[in-house]
């Protein structure tokens, strides 16, 4: 309930972006998806701009048209992904297909190497 309360307090000043620092880091698994799926019904009203930090890759994929992938040491982008799945977009349709998968393993094979070193 905190997290909807914390979004409906973002949004009540009408912001053009709205810079999203892992929204749901601290819910259940079942609380995220059904924030998610609100955050994604969310979108196609307002049509804001957000930036969304997470380190969910399902996540990133699931909410994302864009994915950049961070390099750890020193922090910069490593690779910006499209995400082309079409809009309204229905997450377990997303999850479904193959190009989530695709997305997926790719994603997970630039971060690997930075998660094995720590």
């Amino acid at each position: 309930m905190q997290q909807r309360v914390g979004l409906a307090r973002a949004l009540a000043i009408d912001p053009e972006i709205l810079l999203m620092d892992e929204p749901f880091a601290s819910v259940d698994a079942q609380t995220r998806e059904v924030l998610q799926e609100e955050l994604l019904q969310l979108h196609e009203r307002e049509r804001k701009t957000m930036i969304f930090i997470t380190h969910s890759i399902d996540e990133a994929i699931i909410l994302g048209d864009r994915v950049a992938v961070m390099a750890s040491r020193p922090g910069r982008i490593k690779e910006i992904l499209t995400v082309d799945f079409a809009r309204p977009r229905d997450p377990a349709a997303v999850r479904a297909q193959s190009r989530y998968t695709e997305l997926r393993n790719h994603i997970w094979e630039e971060l690997r190497p930075s998660v094995v070193m720590q």
